[in-house]
């Protein structure tokens, strides 16, 4: 016995066997003159996009500055961290005194007995000590 195949064949089956072979070419050329005008389009929902999440990061973004004189914390280092301590460790040390702020964001700091420390700081490594 031969199986035979019961079924209705497909929508794109019945449309392409009605229109004829020529059609479907006729399409796909229409749709690559089509195609700068796609791309547009996409490029110009890609850029909203982007612009839409700039705007919603930024709303969210409390730039830090600090002046000259201000006592800061600075984040602990992990590095400088024990192991011993744990979860119970210092996440933050100071207070130290801003010393000079540099041009791309970052800190020179000392202590509060003016010795100044070796590196610069990062805005986004510090925070505002209230005493």
């Amino acid at each position: 016995m031969i199986p035979v195949e019961i079924g209705q064949p497909s929508w794109r089956k019945i449309k392409t066997l009605q229109e004829g072979e020529g059609s479907n070419d006729k399409a796909l050329r229409t749709k690559l003159d089509l195609i700068d005008e796609v791309r547009v389009a996409a490029h110009c929902r890609e850029l909203a996009a982007k612009q839409l999440l700039a705007a919603k990061y930024n709303r969210k973004v409390r730039p830090r500055s600090f002046n000259r004189g201000n006592l800061v914390l600075r984040r602990a280092d992990i590095r400088n961290k024990n192991s011993k301590d744990g979860k119970l460790a210092v996440n933050w040390e100071g207070p130290y005194q801003v010393k000079e702020k540099l041009d791309n964001g970052a800190y020179i700091l000392e202590t509060l007995g003016r010795k100044p420390i070796k590196r610069t700081w990062n805005a986004e490594k510090l925070r505002i000590y209230y005493s």
